[in-house]
């Protein structure tokens, strides 16, 4: 039973790395049934009070940055609330159209196409358009490295 549970603990954590490439998938949620699988089947010991405050907080910072990275970019780069609203439903669309290609060249082409309804301008809408691919780019990164950190914390936790 103990290797099932291994298993279904490294299916859960791979699972949530297959999220940062196709985002309909919860990432942060297979972790947390990584998580629940090895406390309620392995041992509900090992894993620490500090261990489950800090991947809340993890939890939070990661959708947090998501919102707030998109915002940011499109923002920055000229882009107008509509924008940043095609950019979040294109990563959506772009998961199920040209997968993977689709979640970076979807969003960037609803933006452009948003951005040169409302301003008919090519530049700007090119600029806004490039905003949506560093947010949601840099938000991916960032999710990646606080994913592996929350992975290695789990690990160091239940050896130590």
């Amino acid at each position: 039973m103990t290797t099932i549970s291994w298993l279904l603990i490294i299916l859960m954590f791979a699972i949530a790395f297959i999220g940062l490439i196709k985002p309909i998938i919860p990432s942060v949620l297979f972790l947390w049934v990584g998580y629940f699988i090895y406390h309620f089947a392995i041992d509900s010991s090992k894993l620490s009070w500090v261990f489950w405050t800090v991947m809340v907080l993890f939890t939070i910072f990661m959708i947090l940055s998501d919102i707030i990275m998109n915002s940011y970019f499109v923002k920055k780069f000229g882009g107008s609330k509509l924008g940043e609203t095609m950019a979040a439903v294109g990563v959506i669309i772009g998961c199920f159209v040209f997968p993977p290609f689709g979640i970076i060249l979807v969003p960037f082409v609803l933006v452009f196409v948003t951005e040169i309804i409302q301003k008919s301008d090519i530049t700007a809408a090119t600029n806004a358009s490039i905003g949506s691919l560093l947010g949601f780019l840099t938000s991916s990164i960032a999710k990646a490295l606080i994913m592996i950190v929350m992975i290695i914390w789990f690990f160091i936790d239940i050896i130590f």
